[in-house]
């Protein structure tokens, strides 16, 4: 059986990306990721839109996301799973930089696994509580 660090198991996929995004180790998030993903942060979130490829989602993401809050973390609470399909129910916590103010905000996220990779993901957020954070 595999263990988690090599698992091909989507839950298992995802939640490597999960730590490798909080650890800051980009090379080990991208290995998460299909050469082709479809990575689509939601409509009104500071960096909107869809990124197609794993340098594309680390730069315009998470490399974006350190730039602009400290402490950026994604607490994955709850995975529901069907076939290649996971719901990851989770909360935001982070300190935007230019105001220091505080979120802490609930978010889902839907991965589509095939083949040990992550081929599709879709943000769900309250995007006007982290635009309030970022607002002087």
């Amino acid at each position: 059986m595999d263990d988690f660090t090599t698992s091909p198991a989507p839950a298992d996929v995802v939640r490597r990306q999960y730590l490798a995004s909080a650890a800051g180790d980009l090379e080990a998030l991208r290995a998460t990721l299909a050469p082709d993903v479809e990575w689509t942060e939601m409509a009104g979130f500071p960096l909107a839109g869809t990124y197609r490829t794993p340098t594309e989602v680390t730069t315009n993401v998470m490399q974006r996301l350190a730039e602009q809050w400290d402490g950026w973390i994604v607490h994955d609470d709850t995975y529901v799973v069907d076939g290649e399909n996971v719901v990851v129910l989770a909360r935001y916590t982070a300190t935007n930089k230019a105001t220091g103010k505080d979120i802490g905000v609930r978010v889902a996220h839907h991965f589509v696994v095939r083949g040990g990779q992550i081929v599709r993901f879709e943000q769900f957020v309250d995007t006007a509580k982290v635009r309030d954070a970022m607002a002087t």
